[in-house]
């Protein structure tokens, strides 16, 4: 039974000129296990976002998408949510509670599951994944591969018809990996779910997978068995065969007419039948490199904890790196791996115990020397890395306080954009890439910083075989250039293959040093699937590479080691990657689009004279007691013209919630400047709402804010006024914007902004102040108001000034991209 259909699917990035997907028609079987692989951008991980609406990125697209017989748009969120499980990369993304039970039960209470089938259902998946032993704990003490079971636990709780998989194991280390992919196989073997998995550690879920679908470019390339799509890859030198399972490129390297292998298992029993027909030679020692006398890093008995009270993490480490050296740091998740990395940057310092940089002790460098040559870092999330809107704008930052010329930096980005590959990414925002092209472009900015010592946290996750080589030869070179590398890692093969020295972390400490070849040829588990595949027959085989040249074969071109050219420093002509960028802060809405609409009008009649009225009555008719309640009838007055912005359809929670934060942020910027009269943000966070979201979001966040923040300020009668007040000044912000007549410029905002607070925002609380104590009002209680009003409204004034001078331009940046990405309306 056909599960889902997806016919001609094509679909196009915000502003993007390259189609992620082209035409993809693709049928999955009820109870099929389908693995789904490619190089890094090829687009999986948009298609598995259009397999359920709400992950659904916004975009151009066309073709449909049929789940169970219906189109998927017209089925139900709650129906989607039950029937459709979704695992993402990162185990801390999807965690969304403090209990282990919690998270169990979490999606079943959002379905509305009575008590006694949740507590059924709670107790059945704990059982089936084995967590009862950690089912009361803080997820808090979970390790990664922990997690990452404790989410797919939850998603099955659900029964879900189908489990989609984006590259699930891609920071877990091997065991940890090897145990989920397990359970996976075990849910589809035993409960007849649905797999749809992307990887790019293809050799332990190409046994598992009915079906394999190679994409590139958008398209799908090839959809049949995996062994059948690792034969034709290797037929046609494809370079996705780097990515196949060990057996298969060791068997493709060696001419023979015997059955194409897939396990390990099956690799072995294959080993056995060659060694009848063919003589197998031994393996050559592989020589060490020589190295640098000079010590880069040493640590000597060095112990760290978090707390003072908890766990030693570091215990008792000792290592040294010499200068020029490549070290691989291995081990399980937990072992102490990043955080001894931390050590050698200076985040964190051992309670006992040195740690040295070029002979040096760490207090004795300051940061300005540390980041501005000595030392550079690659952390495991390389988001952390990226401030500016696009790629190339990312990499000349790096060079910004650099004294180097426009051509001698055109230079240096030229470089570090063909060695990580990254020319057609420049104009792209980081955060839209994938997660092997942000590594790349995270990497491209850290080698800009030409570093003596450079510390790489799982550099290699997310990136597609065929730019790992790319990735090693970078490395290569630099070690070459004398460059100290060390890599903390969970990729086995890339550490046997390019590294000097492997280490394997344990405990806290170093256990076990030593070359490749001697390391993994020794260990029982941790180890390369080459060495477990043949080591009965050539016990020093510890990469495909070291079969295949035993067994008299040819390695496949694309197989082939990366030539031991110096791609570090190549001669380059000066060549612009990258132009000036316009400068945005004066962008201004197009002449043609200044009209204002029927809705923004008739928010315009509400808001000057309903909402007036509304205070009006409240003060002569109520006698000003009964705040609460006009603040109310204000909320609902400025929910009208919001609303009708979704008058023809339902609003998706990403538009909605943007507006709350904004809320939030006015809410907490008033409170965080509460010791200082009248200095508060909130007018300035209400002008950029209005600018970027329109008048009527303008007047929303503004209202909003007043009324929620008086909650901790304290309600009273003045709360309808300082809504009116704030709100006024957004929605006049997004209406002088819209007709042109307000520029996004600093300055213009700037001034925009104190002549309203002063004038408006003061004028308003000012004749407030007189009517809510008189009941006579006259001219001069509402001037001796005005002129004693001044001083505080000068400083809520500057207050204003300064805060739209320093985060306006930044926000709406920010709000920006979020329009253009999540499609949010104004």
């Amino acid at each position: 039974m056909e599960l889902y259909a997806i016919e001609n699917l094509t679909f196009t990035y915000p502003e993007q000129t390259h189609t992620a997907l082209v035409d993809v028609t693709l049928h999955i079987e009820q109870g099929e296990f389908v693995v789904l692989c490619g190089s890094s951008g090829s687009g999986k991980s948009t298609l598995l976002s259009h397999l359920k609406t709400v992950l659904t990125p916004h975009g151009v697209g066309s073709g449909r998408i049929l789940f169970d017989g219906k189109n998927l748009t017209d089925i139900g969120l709650r129906e989607q949510s039950a029937r459709i499980g979704f695992v993402l990369q990162s185990p801390e993304n999807q965690v969304v509670t403090d209990k282990v039970w919690h998270e169990l039960a979490f999606g079943l209470e959002s379905l509305g599951c009575d008590a006694e089938t949740m507590g059924l259902r709670v107790a059945e998946m704990a059982s089936f994944f084995g967590i009862q032993t950690w089912f009361h704990k803080n997820v808090t003490e979970l390790s990664g591969g922990q997690k990452q079971l404790l989410n797919l636990a939850s998603i099955m709780a659900m029964q879900p018809s189908v489990l989609i998989l984006d590259e699930p194991t891609s920071q877990l280390d091997p065991i940890a990996a090897s145990d989920f992919l397990a359970t996976v196989a075990k849910i589809n073997r035993e409960l007849g779910t649905t797999i749809v998995l992307t990887e790019h550690r293809l050799d332990e879920v190409f046994p598992l997978a009915d079906r394999a679908i190679v994409m590139e470019d958008g398209r799908i390339i090839a959809d049949d068995k995996p062994n059948i799509v690792g034969e034709t890859l290797a037929r046609t030198q494809h370079k996705m065969f780097l990515s196949m399972p060990v057996p298969m490129r060791i068997y493709a390297g060696i001419p023979n007419e015997l059955a194409c292998p897939i396990t390990v298992r099956e690799g072995r029993t294959w080993m056995d039948d060659l060694a009848k027909l063919k003589k197998i030679g031994p393996v050559g020692i592989k020589e060490p490199r020589t190295l640098d006398d000079e010590t880069m890093i040493q640590f000597d008995e060095a112990w760290f904890r978090y707390e003072e009270n908890a766990t030693d993490v570091i215990r008792g480490l000792s290592l040294a790196v010499k200068k020029g050296e490549f070290l691989a740091i291995l081990g399980g998740n937990g072992t102490g791996k990043t955080t001894a990395l931390s050590l050698i940057s200076g985040i964190h310092a051992p309670y006992r115990g040195t740690v040295k940089l070029a002979g040096r002790p760490m207090d004795k460098i300051s940061n300005s020397e540390k980041f501005g040559g000595l030392l550079g870092v690659l952390p495991q999330n390389p988001k952390a890395l990226f401030v500016k809107k696009t790629v190339a704008l990312d990499l000349y930052e790096a060079l910004g306080e650099r004294k180097l010329t426009k051509q001698e930096k055109d230079v240096q980005v030229q470089r570090v954009v063909r060695i990580c590959k990254l020319e057609t990414l420049l104009q792209q925002h980081p955060y839209d890439l994938s997660g092997g092209e942000q590594q790349r472009a995270a990497l491209a900015k850290v080698l800009l910083c030409n570093p003596q010592i450079l510390l790489l946290d799982e550099p290699t996750k997310g990136l597609d075989a065929e730019f790992k080589q790319s990735f090693a030869r970078t490395l290569r070179g630099l070690s070459r250039a004398g460059v100290t590398i060390v890599m903390v890692s969970h990729d086995i093969e890339f550490c046997a293959q390019y590294a000097d020295q492997c280490a394997l972390f344990f405990d806290g400490k170093i256990v076990a040093r030593a070359a490749p070849q001697a390391f993994f040829a020794g260990n029982g588990f941790y180890t390369t699937a080459a060495n477990r595949m043949a080591r009965h027959l050539m016990p020093d085989a510890i990469t495909p590479e070291d079969v295949i040249g035993a067994c008299g074969g040819t390695v496949p071109e694309q197989a082939q080691e990366p030539p031991n050219d110096d791609d570090w420093h190549p001669p380059i002509p000066p060549t612009r990657v990258v132009s000036t960028p316009a400068d945005d802060a004066r962008v201004q809405v197009p002449v043609d689009k200044r009209t204002l609409t029927k809705r923004t009008l008739w928010a315009m009649v509400m808001i000057l004279m309903i909402m007036p009225l509304t205070i009006f009555v409240g003060v002569y008719y109520f006698g000003d007691r009964k705040y609460y309640f006009i603040s109310m009838l204000l909320v609902l007055e400025t929910l009208l013209p919001f609303a009708m912005i979704f008058e023809d359809r339902k609003p998706q929670a990403r538009e909605l919630i943007i507006i709350a934060v904004l809320c939030a942020i006015g809410v907490a910027g008033r409170g965080a400047f509460f010791m200082i009269p009248q200095f508060k943000p909130v007018v300035a966070l209400v002008i950029i709402a209005g600018v970027a979201f329109g008048g009527e979001t303008g007047f929303l966040v503004g209202a909003l804010t007043a009324f929620v923040s008086n909650m901790f300020f304290g309600q009273g009668p003045w709360t309808p006024w300082q809504m009116f007040a704030f709100g006024i000044i957004g929605f006049l912000a997004g209406v002088l914007f819209r007709k042109g007549w307000l520029c996004r410029s600093r300055l213009s905002l700037s001034v925009f902004g104190g002549v309203t607070t002063f004038l408006i925002y003061g004028g308003i609380m000012d004749t407030s102040a007189v009517l809510m104590v008189q009941a006579n009002p006259s001219a001069s209680m509402l001037v001796s108001a005005y002129l004693m009003g001044i001083p505080f409204n000068i400083i809520h004034s500057v207050a204003t000034i300064f805060f739209l001078y320093v985060i306006s331009q930044p926000m709406l940046e920010k709000l920006d991209r979020i329009k253009i990405k999540y499609g949010i309306v104004e």
